[in-house]
C-alpha cells in the first residue's frame, strides 16, 4: 500500500479478495491522508521503556528515508537489546514504514520495536513493512508491538525468513488503532529451524483487530509453536486466521498453533480461524480455537471465597493472559510483557 501505487489500485473489498474478508476499508480514504516520514526516537513509550547501551562491534543500524536496517555481523552476541521507536506525530497523514533485520551466520540478538502515535487524538495511516532475516544457527528475539492513536488505521506485512538450525522467537501486541490488518508470515527455509509466536491483543470501544498469520515449513525437521490470546470488551472485534503450510519434502515437521479469545461484554465479537496445508507425510500438526466468556464458575469459586466480583473478574483475566507470559522465561522479555498487558487492561477495563 505504497503512496505511489494508492492512486492505481483498488482497495480489497469487504468479504471480497482472500485475507481481507473480515476488514472492512469502505470508509477508508487514502485520499485524505499526506504522506509524512516516520519520527524515530528513543526505547522510551507507551508500551515499554529499555536500558539499552551502546552497540557493540559488529552491530549496525542505518536509517534511510523511511527504512530501517539492523544488521548483527556473523558470530556477534548482542547483550542488551536494540530499541526502535516509530512515532506518527500528526493526523492526516500516511506514514510507510520499513525495517529489516538481518542476523547473519551464529548471530544472537533481541530487537524491540513499537509504533507509538504522538497523542490519542492523532487520525493517520500507518503502513508498516517488517522483514526478519535470521542467519544458519543465528537466534533472534524480535519483539513489536503498536499502540497507536485508536483514530489510525494500521496496515502490516511482515515476513520471516529462519535459516537452519536457526531460532526465532517473535512477540506481537496489538493494543491500539481504530481498523486495520496486519500478516504476519514466518518461514522455515532450513533444516533443524524454530519459531515461536507469540501474539496479544486487548481491544475496548469499537476497535477492529485483524490478524493473518503463516507457519510455513520449508525444510525437514522444523518447528514452530504459535500462540494468540485476545481480550474483548465493548463492541470490539477481533479476527485471527492462522494457517500451517507444510511443503513437500519437509518431513518430520512439528507444529502447533492456537488462538483462544475471552469475551467481556455481550457485543465483543472474536472470529478465529485455524488452516492446514499438508503435503508431507511424516509430520505432527495440531491447532487449537475457542471464544469465550468469563467462566460463571471460576467467579463463583472466587466469590465464595469473599473476593469483590470486579476483583474475581480481574484475576480471571489475568490468569487467562498469564498462559502467554508464561512462554517465557523469567527476566526482561517476561516483565515487559506481563507490565504491557497490566497497563492495557486498566485502559480497556476503566481502572
Amino acid at each position: 500500500m505504497g503512496s505511489a501505487a494508492a492512486p492505481v489500485l483498488e482497495l480489497p473489498t469487504f468479504k471480497g479478495r482472500p485475507g481481507w474478508e473480515f476488514t472492512d476499508l469502505s470508509d477508508l480514504d487514502l485520499g485524505a491522508y499526506t504522506p509524512a516520514p516516520v519520527e524515530r526516537e528513543g526505547g522510551i513509550g507507551d508500551l515499554w521503556s529499555l536500558d539499552v547501551g551502546a552497540l557493540p562491534a559488529g552491530v549496525s543500524v542505518e536509517v534511510d528515508g523511511d527504512a530501517t536496517t539492523v544488521t548483527v555481523g556473523r558470530g556477534v552476541v548482542v547483550e542488551q537489546p536494540v530499541s526502535l521507536t516509530a512515532v506518527q506525530s500528526h493526523s492526516g497523514t500516511l506514514v510507510n514504514q520499513r525495517t529489516r533485520i538481518v542476523l547473519e551466520e551464529g548471530a544472537q540478538a533481541e530487537v524491540w520495536e513499537q509504533f507509538l502515535s504522538g497523542s490519542g487524538e492523532v487520525d493517520g495511516v500507518f503502513n508498516m513493512v517488517t522483514e526478519l532475516v535470521v542467519g544458519q544457527a543465528a537466534r533472534l528475539r524480535y519483539v513489536c508491538g503498536q499502540a497507536l492513536s485508536e483514530k489510525t488505521w494500521i496496515f502490516g506485512g511482515q515476513r520471516a525468513e529462519v535459516g537452519r538450525d536457526a531460532s526465532l522467537d517473535w512477540v506481537a501486541l496489538g493494543f491500539g488503532s481504530a481498523r486495520g490488518h496486519v500478516r504476519m508470515e514466518t518461514r522455515l527455509a532450513g533444516e533443524g529451524s524454530e519459531a515461536r509466536v507469540t501474539g496479544a491483543y486487548a481491544t475496548h470501544a469499537r476497535q477492529h483487530i485483524d490478524f493473518d498469520t503463516t507457519q510455513e515449513h520449508a525444510a525437514p525437521n522444523t518447528t514452530s509453536d504459535l500462540a494468540f490470546r485476545g481480550v474483548l470488551t465493548g463492541r470490539s472485534t477481533a479476527v485471527w486466521k492462522g494457517n500451517i503450510i507444510v511443503d513437500p519434502g519437509a518431513q518430520k515437521t512439528d507444529a502447533f498453533q492456537e488462538s483462544r479469545n475471552l469475551l467481556l461484554s455481550k457485543r465483543a465479537h472474536a472470529d478465529a480461524i485455524p488452516g492446514l496445508e499438508i503435503q508431507a507425510n511424516d509430520v505432527r500438526c495440531t491447532h487449537a480455537a475457542a471464544v469465550a466468556q468469563i467462566d460463571p464458575e471460576q467467579l463463583f469459586y472466587l466469590r465464595s471465597r469473599g473476593l469483590p466480583e470486579e476483583i474475581a473478574k480481574r484475576l480471571v483475566i489475568e490468569g487467562f493472559l498469564a498462559a502467554l507470559v508464561e512462554r517465557f522465561e523469567e527476566g526482561p522479555v517476561r516483565e515487559r510483557l506481563s507490565e504491557a498487558l497490566e497497563r492495557r487492561l486498566a485502559v480497556i477495563l476503566g481502572d
